[in-house]
């Protein structure tokens, strides 16, 4: 019996001595289906705009890193938690978020969108009134749609765990608009006629990795970024998710600074 509680318990420490060697040096969260930015293949292996992104980051670092499908909304605490080390998700730089959290410099900028079904008879927001909207927890889609619910006279905003459960919601007939970012929309119903995106909502949004509070992690990979602009690394990989070259000018090929609360 002492034998092979002994055996037990060196199989034990074996196989969390293999569990730490095996392990990521970076658990990056992502809302894992949120295309064009992190989702599924075929395979079921993460891929996307922003997992080639930190990929790049990780191995000029010399880092390995492991991506945790993690809500929208859950990014937030998680990172702030030290749960995670990272996270992307398409996150937009805010004023307010920059009071909790850190992020690198911008890579991408965006406008929200409303999309909605081919039938629906919707052609902008004007048509809304009476309507119901959806939008992504916690996104800047929500915020936007708060904000002008009274404006445009939603009748009920009903919010969503990522684009595709909004997009079969809206499919069925059970809201009548999704609010989103305008990229992600628009890569989703590109090979989807049922669907649209019938107005662009310039918001002026910029994108980039988040971090926890003042991590010294967020100025290195800043640095790094800067690197992937300058090389046209970065603008490589927009070519390849979005079919084009990046325009002059925008996040993607501008070296920034890091962002900072007023």
């Amino acid at each position: 019996m002492k034998r092979t509680l002994k055996i037990t318990l060196l199989s034990a420490v074996a196989a969390l001595a293999a569990a730490g060697a095996n392990a990521a040096d970076w658990t990056v969260g992502a809302n894992i289906g949120n295309v064009p930015w992190e989702f599924e293949d075929a395979s079921g292996k993460a891929v996307g705009f922003e997992v080639d992104l930190v990929e790049e980051i990780a191995e000029r670092m010399g880092k390995t890193v492991e991506f945790v499908n993690t809500p929208f909304n859950g990014l937030f605490p998680a990172v702030q938690s030290g749960r995670i080390d990272m996270a992307v998700s398409s996150i937009t730089i805010t004023e307010k978020r920059l009071e909790s959290v850190s992020f690198a410099q911008p890579y991408y900028d965006s406008d929200q969108s409303l999309s909605t079904s081919a039938s629906s008879g919707v052609s902008g927001l004007a048509d809304m009134d009476g309507k119901v909207v959806g939008v992504d927890t916690g996104s800047t889609g929500d915020m936007w749609a708060e904000a002008h619910k009274d404006e445009y006279g939603f009748s009920d905003i009903r919010r969503y765990e990522g684009l595709a459960p909004a997009m079969l919601d809206m499919t069925a007939g059970r809201i009548d608009g999704y609010i989103s970012d305008i990229p992600a929309v628009l890569y989703y119903v590109k090979d989807k006629p049922e669907l649209k995106v019938v107005e662009r909502i310039p918001t002026g949004e910029k994108y980039s990795i988040m971090f926890a509070k003042d991590a010294p992690l967020a100025e290195e990979v800043n640095g790094v970024i800067t690197a992937l602009k300058e090389d046209g690394t970065l603008a490589a990989i927009y070519e390849t998710w979005f079919g084009a070259a990046p325009e002059a000018g925008t996040s993607t090929v501008e070296v920034l600074g890091m962002p900072m609360a007023k």
